[in-house]
């Protein structure tokens, strides 16, 4: 038997556990309304989106188009389309030979995004600069030609000063630059032109890339690059090399799609293997660009396609015959627990329901914060976690009726018996959590939003389990109801299958 001081501590537990839960619920909303979410955002299949087509072509010599080029370029576009957040996005390579077209679908119109992304060759590049000056086009006969150094012959100072960086077609980029030229390059912004030595550095050499800020710089973005070992090395002997020349050579252009996006000063060595992109960008601007820094560059150049809007592949009518489908599924299952579990059958709907408003919640705000979409897969792994839910229940109930029928009160047999069923609730829902991240991280597609989905359904189910509905049966098995066994209350003698020895009476 349980002693009244343990009861009045589990009681007391379950009064926090109860507060903690209304804690997350109210900051759940809070976010969304901080957000301005009001709607959870719809896959490509229930939508529609946006289509991009990119064209292959080589970038230089070395790099031709092959299929294995397209394979190569499919998985790193793919590996940048999933960083914009756990979007149902469709990467595919189409056609054949040389004709082959990589064509990008992500929900809704963030299309542009994707192709500013995507479209990158992330051909990174570290460089000396030999000659610099403004980006307009000069005679060669003036003195703002750029000075002869060594490696830059009269040819490559007459391009230099023909070079007009205020065109348009100058600025797009192209990441053909060969590593071991001395090149003229016009900055992103257009504003200054430069001489350049042989690469140094190449992007290959960049082992991780993050975006982070400087609050002391009015909260500037950069892009923060670490080097493996060559690259590290590399990178040290060159910082070394122009510390101490006279400007422009004492500066290291960082080119990247053959595009310089600064070109800063060296003033002391760097052998610590880490370097800053800066270059007045955006938040967004600097994350996508350590995205497509991070996961490789594109072994080809692509041409930018036409950018389409798709219809969604399930109709309206598939849409709303399928939700009302499984609103009645979901009815049939609380009917099943309201008469064979009674009262009970009231705390899971009770359960249900919050971890339904759980749910509803947090794709809100995982929709604004990381572009999470919902799709016929992810509904499918909602609902097979539904009946995950269902099984904790189940395993639980028929532990407090276990209890009963060895003779134990409600209120001992609800504690007991969470002691022995939630280790069992624990290790089942772990393994479901644990098999839905595998499949998440290695598929692709429709499948890893099922995973996701899965995951996150199991994961509030293991939480609203904890701090909902063993915090309520202890609560409610105080109340004359339940504790006095009413045959409504799905913990009667019938019900929990007590047998109680019958007395006869003789004359």
């Amino acid at each position: 038997m349980s002693t009244p001081n343990k009861n009045v501590k589990s009681a007391a537990r379950s009064g926090r556990s109860l507060v903690i839960l209304a804690v997350i619920l109210l900051g759940l909303i809070l976010t969304t309304f901080i957000q301005g979410a009001s709607s959870i955002k719809l896959g490509l299949d229930l939508r529609g989106g946006t289509s991009v087509t990119l064209q292959p072509r080589a970038s230089n010599d070395a790099n031709q188009i092959t299929s294995e080029a397209i394979d190569q370029a499919v998985s790193i576009i793919r590996q940048r389309v999933d960083s914009l957040g756990v979007a149902e996005s469709e990467v595919t390579a189409q056609g054949s030979g040389t004709n082959r077209q990589i064509v990008i679908s992500v929900p809704g119109d963030s299309g542009r995004r994707v192709v500013d992304l995507v479209g990158q060759t992330a051909e990174l590049r570290f460089r000396q600069v030999l000659a610099e000056s403004a980006g307009i086009a000069t005679p060669t006969d003036t003195s703002t030609a750029a000075t002869p150094v060594a490696g830059v012959t009269e040819e490559l100072n007459a391009r230099f000063a023909a070079l007009d960086c205020s065109v348009a077609a100058n600025l797009e980029g192209t990441g053909a630059d060969s590593p071991a030229d001395t090149i003229v390059s016009c900055s992103r912004d257009g504003g200054a032109k430069y001489i350049l030595a042989p690469a140094e550095i190449l992007g290959q050499q960049v082992s991780s890339a993050e975006a982070g800020y400087d609050p002391a710089q009015g909260l500037a973005w950069f892009v923060s690059l670490t080097f493996d070992g060559d690259g590290t090395r590399a990178f040290g002997a060159l910082t070394s090399r122009v510390t101490s020349l006279s400007s422009p050579l004492n500066q290291v252009a960082i080119v990247l799609d053959g595009l310089v996006v600064s070109a800063p000063r060296i003033n002391e060595p760097i052998p610590s293997g880490n370097a800053q992109i800066t270059g007045s960008f955006s938040q967004v601007e600097a994350q996508d660009l350590a995205n497509v820094l991070k996961y490789g560059a594109l072994p080809l150049a692509f041409d930018r396609g036409e950018v389409q809007q798709i219809s969604p592949t399930l109709g309206a009518d598939q849409l709303s015959a399928g939700l009302l489908a499984g609103a009645i599924g979901l009815g049939l299952v609380m009917l099943y627990c309201l008469l064979y579990y009674r009262g009970l059958g009231l705390i899971v709907m009770g359960t249900l329901v919050i971890a339904a408003v759980l749910i509803y919640l947090l794709m809100l705000v995982l929709g604004e914060s990381i572009g999470f979409t919902i799709t016929l897969a992810g509904i499918a792994g909602i609902i097979v976690a539904v009946g995950i839910t269902a099984d904790s229940f189940v395993v639980y109930f028929e532990r407090i009726r276990d209890e009963i029928r060895e003779g134990r009160t409600l209120r001992s047999a609800v504690e007991s018996g969470w002691t022995k069923a939630r280790h069992t609730i624990i290790v089942a829902d772990a393994v479901t959590i644990i098999a839905a991240i595998l499949l998440y991280f290695f598929a692709v597609g429709g499948v890893r939003g099922f995973a996701f989905t899965l995951g996150l359904t199991t994961f509030v189910d293991l939480i609203v389990t904890f701090i909902f509905t063993k915090p309520i049966m202890t609560i409610l098995a105080r109340t004359k109801f339940f504790s006095s066994g009413h045959r409504f209350s799905g913990l009667s003698d019938k019900s929990s299958g007590v047998t109680r020895p019958t007395t006869s009476v003789e004359a």
